[in-house]
C-alpha cells in the first residue's frame, strides 16, 4: 500500500473523522427513511465512507512512522510492515502480495538472495505474523490486512520510482514526452496496479498531460493519442475517477480531443468520458463543461469506431436530468432519430430516446421528425423485447402530447395488430404501454362514434 503525501496529525484526523460520521449518520438515515431517495445520496455515503476508510488507514500508518520497526518485520521488497508474511523456497520472509507479484511476473530467483527457486511455494511465516501481531497489539498499531487483490493493491517502491521517472520527462523533449507517452499508455492498459499509484499523488494528472496545450492538444497527433488513451485508463479505476474528472484541465482537455484528433482519441476521448461518468457528481461536471455538443456531433458523422463511445457517454450524461435539457437543445433528438431510420446502434440509440422522451421538447421533436412511424415499425418487426418496450414507451409519451399522431397508430393497429400483440407478449412494462395506448385510441374511436 503506497503513502500519500504529508500525513495529517492525529488529533485533526479524529475530528475530521467525528465529522464524517455525522454526515454518514445523516446520509444513512435518508436512505433508511425515504423509499425513493436519490442515487447521489448512496453516491455520496459510499464517497464518505471511502474516505473514512482512508482516515483510519492513515492514522495506523503515522503510528506506524513515528515508531521503528524491527527489520525483520519489514518486507525486503516493499520495505514496510508485512500483512501476511511467506516464506519462500530460499528461506527468506517476504509479504505475500509483493512476493506473489514478483513470481507472477516470471522471476524465478529470491529477491533478496538472487538464488533459483526449486519450487515456488510459499508457505505462511505464523511465527513471524504472530510476532509482528504483538508488537502492533502493545503500541495499539492496527495489524496491516493481507491484500487481497495483488494486481491492483501492490505498490513497489520501483513502481513509485518508475512512475516518477517518466511523469518528469512530461517536462522534458518532444522525443522524450513521445517514448514515456507510449509506455504509460501500455502500463495503465496492462497493470491495474499502476492505474492506481495516480490516485497516491495529486500532481500526477497535471503532469500527464502537461505536453498538451488547451486549444492546440492535437499540435502532436501521437502524443496526443497515447496521452488521451492513458486518460481513458486511469478513468477504469474506480478511485481515480473523482480525481481525474475534479481536475480542472481534464474534462476540458477530452472535449477538444472528442473535437479533433486521429480517430482513435476521439473515440477514446469519448470512451473516457464514458468511464468517468459513472459518478453523478462526474455526470454534471462533463454536462456543464459542454461534452454533449462534440458527442452529439461524433456520433452523427457517422465513424464506426467512434459511435458506440459517443452514444455510451451520452446515454450516461442523460442519467442526470439537467444533461437531458442540454442534449435536446444541442439537436440530440434528430441525429439519434437519423441513425435509428438508417438502422444503425438501434439498441443504444433507442434507449437514449426513451429517455429523452420525458423532455418536453424532445417529444414535440420526434412528432416533427416522424418518429411514430418508424418506432411502429421497430415495434412490429423487431425481435428484440428491450427495442419494442422503449418504443411503446416513447410512442405512449408522443401520443399524450400530440393527437393528431394518433391516426398513425390506429392505421398501424388495424393493418397489423402491432400494440395489440405487443400488449399480449411483450415485456411488463411493454404490454402496461401499449394497452395505456389501446384504451385511449378505443376511447376516441367510442367519442367520434356518438358524436
Amino acid at each position: 500500500m503506497a503513502k500519500t503525501g504529508v500525513l495529517e496529525t492525529i488529533p485533526c484526523a479524529v475530528t475530521k473523522a467525528t465529522e464524517l460520521k455525522k454526515e454518514l449518520e445523516k446520509l444513512v438515515k435518508a436512505i433508511l427513511g425515504e423509499e425513493d431517495y436519490r442515487v447521489e445520496v448512496t453516491d455520496e455515503a459510499m464517497r464518505v465512507l471511502s474516505v473514512l476508510k482512508e482516515l483510519k488507514f492513515k492514522k495506523s500508518l503515522k503510528m506506524v512512522d513515528d515508531t521503528v520497526v524491527p527489520e525483520e518485520f519489514k518486507c525486503p521488497i516493499s520495505r514496510e510492515i508485512m500483512g501476511d508474511p511467506v516464506v519462500l523456497a530460499t528461506g527468506q520472509t517476504y509479504d505475500l502480495p509483493f512476493i506473489q507479484r514478483w513470481l507472477n511476473e516470471g522471476h524465478r530467483t529470491c529477491p533478496r538472495t538472487q538464488q533459483v527457486l526449486p519450487h515456488t511455494i510459499l508457505t505462511p511465516n505464523h511465527l513471524v505474523r504472530d510476532m509482528i501481531s504483538q508488537w502492533c497489539k502493545e503500541r495499539g498499531i492496527e495489524l496491516p490486512k493481507p491484500v487481497k487483490d495483488v494486481d491492483d493493491e501492490v505498490h513497489t517502491d520501483a513502481d513509485r520510482s518508475h512512475l516518477k521517472s517518466l511523469l518528469e520527462k512530461m517536462s522534458s523533449s518532444l522525443s522524450d514526452q513521445k517514448e514515456a507517452a507510449k509506455e504509460l499508455r501500455l502500463l495503465t492498459k496492462r497493470m491495474p496496479s499502476f492505474r492506481a499509484l495516480f490516485s497516491d499523488s495529486t500532481d500526477a494528472i497535471p503532469r500527464l498531460i502537461n505536453p498538451l496545450s488547451p486549444g492546440r492538444a492535437n499540435t502532436h497527433p501521437d502524443l496526443q493519442e497515447d496521452l488521451i488513451t492513458t486518460v481513458l485508463n486511469l478513468s477504469i479505476h474506480d478511485n481515480n475517477k473523482q480525481l481525474v474528472a475534479e481536475n480542472p484541465l481534464v474534462i476540458p482537455l477530452l472535449i477538444e480531443s472528442v473535437k479533433s484528433g486521429t480517430i482513435e482519441t476521439r473515440s477514446n476521448a469519448a470512451a473516457a468520458l464514458f468511464s468517468l461518468s459513472a459518478l453523478d457528481s462526474n455526470k454534471l461536471i462533463i454536462g456543464k463543461s459542454g461534452a454533449l455538443k462534440p458527442l452529439i456531433d461524433l456520433l452523427e458523422e457517422g465513424h464506426p469506431l467512434a459511435m458506440k463511445d459517443a452514444a455510451s457517454a451520452i446515454f450516461n450524461l442523460c442519467l442526470v436530468l439537467e444533461n437531458k435539457g442540454r442534449a435536446v437543445r444541442e439537436g440530440a433528438v434528430r441525429v439519434i432519430l437519423k441513425k435509428i431510420m438508417d438502422c444503425i446502434l438501434v439498441d443504444e440509440l433507442l434507449a437514449i430516446l426513451a429517455m429523452l422522451a420525458s423532455h418536453q421538447k424532445a417529444v414535440e421533436e420526434m412528432g416533427e421528425l416522424g418518429a411514430v412511424h418508424c418506432l411502429l415499425g421497430i415495434t412490429r418487426e423487431s425481435s428484440s423485447e428491450r427495442n419494442k418496450e422503449n418504443c411503446a414507451a416513447i410512442l405512449y409519451t408522443i401520443c399524450l402530447n400530440d393527437y393528431t399522431k394518433w391516426r398513425d397508430i390506429r392505421e398501424e393497429e388495424n393493418a397489423n395488430g402491432t400494440l395489440s400483440r405487443l400488449a399480449e407478449s411483450g415485456t411488463s412494462r411493454a404490454k402496461r404501454k401499449a394497452n395505456s395506448i389501446l384504451e385511449r385510441l378505443n376511447r376516441a374511436a367510442s367519442l367520434t362514434h356518438t358524436a
